[in-house]
C-alpha cells in the first residue's frame, strides 16, 4: 500500500511561500544601524621590535581629502615620537609617486628610511616583508590614507603574514567618514585576522 501525503491546498501554499519570502536586500540595507565603535586600547610600544608604516601621504590623495589633511598634525606627533624612541620607520607610496609628492615636507623619510612602492596592497610585488624581517620586526603601526584602500588592505595583509597591527584612528582618514568607520569595522571584526589588531589613538600609545 502506498504512502500516503498531507494534502496541501493552494491557500496553504501562499502561506508557506510568504513565510519564506524576504524584502529586497537593498533596500534591506537601507534599515541598516552602525554597530558602536569598537574599543581603543591603551598600547606600549617596543621601539625594538616594531615599525611604523607611512601610508601614502601623497599630494595626490591627502591633498584632495580634507580629512586627511586635518589628520597631518596627529601624523607627525606620531611620527616624531616613533623617531624619537628609535622605532624603524617605512613608507610607502602609489605607483610611480616618490618623496616629491609627499603633502608635506615635515613627513618626509630620512635617508635611513625606505620606501616601497606599490597599490593598496604594499606589500605585493615589493620587499616590504624583507624589509621587517631583517630588522627583526613582530609589530606595525599603521597610519595614513585611504583608509578603505591602503591602509585596510596593507594592515590585513601584514596581520595573515604573521605581524601584531596597531592602528591609531585618528592617523587613518579617507574621503567621508563612512569609509573610515567601514574600515575599523573590518580591522576590528574580520575573521581571523582581526585578532592581531589593536585599535587605538595616537595619545594612547607609549613609546
Amino acid at each position: 500500500m502506498g504512502r500516503r501525503f498531507p494534502r496541501i491546498t493552494a491557500a496553504a501554499l501562499v502561506i508557506l511561500g510568504s513565510a519564506g519570502a524576504r524584502a529586497d536586500i537593498v533596500d534591506e540595507w537601507l534599515s541598516a544601524k552602525a554597530p558602536p565603535p569598537p574599543e581603543l586600547k591603551q598600547v606600549s610600544v617596543d621601539p625594538k621590535t616594531t615599525a611604523l608604516l607611512m601610508v601614502d601621504f601623497l599630494k595626490a590623495n591627502c591633498g584632495v581629502r580634507p580629512r586627511c589633511g586635518a589628520s597631518l598634525p596627529t601624523a607627525k606627533k606620531l611620527l616624531g615620537e616613533a623617531r624619537a624612541a628609535k622605532t624603524p620607520v617605512l613608507y610607502t607610496f602609489l605607483g610611480n609617486f616618490s618623496v616629491a609628492d609627499m603633502i608635506d615636507p615635515e613627513l618626509a623619510p630620512k635617508d635611513d628610511e625606505p620606501t616601497v612602492k606599490s597599490g593598496p596592497d604594499k606589500f605585493l610585488n615589493t620587499n616590504l616583508d624583507d624589509l621587517l624581517k631583517q630588522k627583526g620586526i613582530k609589530t606595525v603601526i599603521v597610519i595614513g590614507t585611504a583608509a578603505n584602500g591602503a591602509v585596510l588592505i596593507t594592515g590585513s595583509e601584514a596581520a595573515l603574514r604573521g605581524y601584531d597591527v596597531i592602528v591609531p584612528v585618528d592617523g587613518i582618514s579617507d574621503s567621508d567618514t563612512y569609509k573610515e568607520q567601514y574600515t575599523v569595522f573590518q580591522l576590528a571584526n574580520a575573521p581571523t585576522y582581526s585578532q592581531r589588531v589593536t585599535l587605538t589613538r595616537v595619545n594612547m600609545m607609549k613609546f
